[in-house]
């Protein structure tokens, strides 16, 4: 299968301290991602050098196999859904206002004028995020779970076949994480990749199939049966584990 992200020696820098350091990973195509690592570790840092919000000092990166000319191809084909925190909520939008922006890329005239295919694709949007009641309110209005599928909503407007999502299930409800990980899972299904920064070891196994340990540099990665282990969670996090871990062991789990 092709890979859908792949970074070569990769190295990113903040004022001579080093974010990411010689990071060679790669992502399988029609995969549901979890990259997981401590505070500090480069997992937003990885998600804005590939999206081209921050320079990488050294190193390649290659998406759904394009390495040159990344940004025209990421506007189509790459849809990013960032921390609720690097959001300016009080942005005097609609959630038919944010939706409607994924389809902007697509949108050829030079008004930026939507289609009425555009308006279709955005109200099945709004409606597979159980939105469509919303689609007046202001965002300013929202809760914290209905903010996150309204940005779930433009990604599936976008229509693109690699998603980053960073910490999408943080703060919300339990609906709203059903919600996203049936969405992951059609994604899966329609041969599309997701990549998520997730901190809940305790879901990893149920809502994820590959699994990257990430602090600073790739500790591990892989199929999450071979990948999920307290060896890899003790490198990745340098501790002494004193977190809850879940670990098969006889048939319940420990705590590490």
């Amino acid at each position: 299968m092709n890979p859908a992200i792949q970074v070569s020696e990769l190295t990113v820098a903040y004022q001579q301290v080093s974010a990411l350091e010689n990071m060679n990973l790669i992502i399988p195509q029609g995969s549901r991602c979890a990259i997981v690592g401590p505070n500090g570790a480069g997992k937003s840092t990885l998600f804005k050098s590939l999206l081209g919000f921050e320079k990488a000092r050294s190193g390649q990166i290659k998406l759904l196999g394009q390495s040159d000319h990344l940004s025209q191809m990421i506007a189509t084909r790459v849809a990013y859904i960032p921390q609720a925190s690097q959001v300016n909520w009080q942005y005097p939008a609609t959630v038919y206002d944010i939706v409607l922006m994924g389809r902007y890329p697509h949108i050829k005239n030079w008004l930026k004028r939507p289609t009425a295919k555009d308006k279709e694709i955005v109200f099945a949007s709004l409606e597979k995020m159980n939105l469509l009641d919303l689609k007046n309110r202001q965002i300013s209005e929202l809760s914290g779970g209905q903010r996150q599928r309204v940005f779930i909503a433009r990604a599936l407007a976008q229509e693109a076949e690699l998603y980053l999502m960073d910490e999408p299930l943080a703060g919300i409800d339990i609906k709203t994480e059903e919600i996203i990980m049936s969405i992951l899972r059609e994604f899966q299904e329609e041969g599309k990749t997701s990549v998520v920064i997730h901190h809940d070891l305790n879901t990893i196994e149920n809502y994820f199939d590959y699994l990257v340990w990430l602090n600073k540099t790739v500790v591990a990665s892989g199929e999450l049966a071979e990948v999920l282990t307290f060896e890899n969670y003790q490198k990745a996090y340098q501790s002494s584990a004193q977190l809850l871990f879940k670990e098969k062991e006889q048939g319940g789990w420990r705590h590490a």
